[in-house]
């Protein structure tokens, strides 16, 4: 009786997962639509694309984990399409420190035939350099740190579950151990914070918009996450934010957060097994300064490799 009931038990949990997954890929769609604007025309390993390099002048590549071996570097990736005063690569990222050995003359032997080449984290150009000898890459911020607070100001949104306005925000993509739950919920009790954990899927919260998401970020009395782009916002919002190792995964994710908080002096933002009042308070002036420097930079390369 135990068991069937447990099976029923199960069977339901799986609905109401199903459930929010699709309502949150509903709500992004709509958000995309909204504020995303694309071509009909898309790229893929399927179609003939080699005639493209008559059609524009460069490629640009930079996505998010672009050169992640473990589950990107295709063809496309590396641009081999293009010719190579064309190729350019703009912030991009590889998301963890090596590459496989059997990916490495690929990767050579592609990267060595760009125009240009700039990276987001401290690792990648190290990746770069010694495979290519390349001595002309430079590491840039990530994207989203371009644009300043005001703008990433234009598609917040109130999450109309939120009754509190003072919260704890949980973002963890690698899983939370009950030891580091233990102590975020021990700095909740004693701030009279509510726990809001965005991943988890039996959240009323799971099924938001990057706009949503982004105004919990805000207004978040502090941000608790192993993510890169959760800290990053929470250094664009003047937010208090800690950063915990990644738990649960054997790919090492960490070179970007690595790379963020070296370069904004930002180191006393980890977590080292207890969450202190230094921890909560908070001054990202230096960080600030260092941030428009590191635009700086951007605006510098963009107008040196994008205008020809």
């Amino acid at each position: 009786m135990k068991s069937i009931t447990k099976k029923i038990k199960n069977k339901i949990v799986r609905i109401l997962y199903r459930n929010q997954i699709n309502k949150k890929i509903c709500k992004i769609k709509e958000f995309n639509k909204k504020y995303i604007k694309s071509t009909a025309y898309t790229v893929s390993s399927n179609k003939n694309i080699s005639d493209l390099k008559k059609k524009y002048e460069i490629f640009v590549v930079g996505s998010d984990q672009v050169w992640n071996p473990n589950w990107r570097l295709s063809d496309i990736d590396l641009l081999t399409f293009a010719d190579n005063n064309q190729k350019i690569a703009f912030s991009a990222s590889f998301g963890v420190n090596s590459i496989p050995r059997e990916k490495e003359e690929n990767v050579r032997e592609n990267l060595k035939k760009f125009k240009a080449i700039s990276v987001r984290e401290d690792s990648a150009k190290k990746i770069v350099e010694e495979l290519t000898k390349r001595k002309d890459v430079q590491v840039l911020i990530d994207p989203t740190m371009i644009l300043t607070q005001e703008e990433w100001d234009n598609i917040l949104k109130k999450p109309e579950q939120l009754k509190h306005d003072k919260y704890i925000l949980n973002y963890f993509l690698g899983g939370l151990s009950n030891e580091r739950k233990k102590e975020i919920y021990r700095i909740a009790e004693e701030n009279n914070c509510e726990v809001i954990n965005v991943l988890d899927k039996r959240s009323e919260f799971y099924a938001m918009d990057p706009g949503e998401f982004l105004y919990l970020e805000k207004h978040a009395f502090l941000i608790c996450t192993d993510s890169f782009h959760s800290s990053v916002f929470g250094l664009l919002y003047d937010r208090p934010f800690i950063v915990f190792e990644r738990d649960n995964t054997n790919i090492n994710m960490n070179s970007r957060i690595e790379t963020l908080l070296t370069k904004f002096n930002l180191e006393n933002r980890k977590f080292l097994g207890r969450i202190t009042k230094e921890n909560i308070e908070h001054n990202y002036k230096k960080a600030y300064q260092k941030l428009e420097i590191e635009r700086n930079k951007v605006n510098e390369f963009i107008e040196k490799f994008f205008y020809l």
